[in-house]
Formats: structure tokens, sequence, C-alpha cells
């Protein structure tokens, strides 16, 4: 299964992932998104998750 990963310097903390995919994304101490550990999100839910990020800053590790 393929890893996403939150690029910080683009995230504005919207929470957007959060709230479509919370089994995969979680918000940090400086109130940015990233993948939660061991994170158990389906592809289609990150990749809607993705899809819905206002500034496209979650993306799919090569």
């Amino acid at each position: 299964m393929p890893q996403a990963y939150v690029d910080q310097d683009e995230c504005i903390g919207c929470e957007s992932c959060v709230q479509i995919c919370a089994e995969a994304f979680q918000m940090n101490a400086e109130g940015k998104a990233e993948v939660t550990p061991d994170s158990t999100g389906a592809e289609e839910c990150i990749q809607e998750a993705m899809d819905t990020c206002p500034v496209e800053c979650i993306h799919w590790q090569d």
C-alpha cells in the first residue's frame, strides 16, 4: 500500500484531511496535519483527503 505524506511547509492547518480521513491524519503540535503513525486509512479515504486539500500539500510517496 502506498504511503501518504504531508508537506509541512505548505499545510495551512485547515483540518479538512482530518475531518475526511481521521484514521490516516492528525494535527501536530504546530497545528499542521500529519499522517498518523501506523496509519490504517484506506487509499480511497486518503485520496479523497488529497483531492479536498485546498493547498494540495498531501502527496503519495514514490
